[in-house]
């Protein structure tokens, strides 16, 4: 995966949180405002991962490459404030204090050993996981385990229920555990939130 630069990062955010300002002013966005490096034009995975205050007020994305970065963006931005089931929309009263995080993923790839070595190709802080199984599937990002002082099995268990399936399901060779990584990128509230 072709990393992106510090600045490429913050043009990523900004495009984020450009394109959900716009949606919650009523205002749609559908090209940025600025140009874009050509990486922006690059099929990538991403999430946007919205807080207030420190706390969690919406993260939604798009763990597959079936976008270009920038069109990526501006789905994941816009649905993380308003789409997200568990948290209402964003109102534009809290424009100014959301503090906005953008991951740019890897192809994830499917884990190719036995199930029960799982957790020893998992390097907590670096992957990020998918599981599927069971008619089932949930994701938690790289920086997931690192907030909550996870190890590897307890990440498995927990990407687990996640996707509404049991602990440990992840030992068993019908559920498909896949990796991947992560670059993340955030500014804080605030922080070029106007529209411009």
């Amino acid at each position: 995966m072709e990393v992106l630069s510090p600045d490429e990062g913050r043009l990523a955010v900004h495009l984020a949180r450009q394109a959900l300002t716009g949606a919650i002013q009523g205002r749609s966005i559908h090209q940025p405002d600025l140009p874009l490096p050509p990486v922006f034009e690059e099929d990538r995975g991403v999430f946007v991962t919205i807080r207030r205050h420190g706390m969690l007020r919406g993260c939604i994305g798009l763990p597959y490459p079936v976008y270009p970065l920038k069109e990526a963006l501006i789905e994941a931005g816009v649905s993380a404030g308003t789409a997200d089931p568990r948290f209402p929309p964003v109102t534009e009263d809290e424009l100014d204090d959301l503090e906005l995080e953008v991951t740019i993923l890897s192809v994830p790839e499917v884990l190719d050993c036995p199930p029960a070595e799982r957790p020893d190709h998992i390097l907590v802080g670096r992957d990020g996981i998918i599981i599927r199984g069971m008619g089932r599937s949930g994701l938690l990002l790289p920086q997931v385990p690192l907030e909550y002082g996870w190890d590897s099995r307890e990440f498995l268990d927990l990407t687990c229920a996640k996707a509404g399936l049991p602990a440990g399901c992840w030992k068993r060779a019908d559920v498909e555990v896949c990796r991947f990584e992560g670059q993340i990128f955030s500014h804080p509230a605030g922080s070029g939130a106007e529209a411009k």
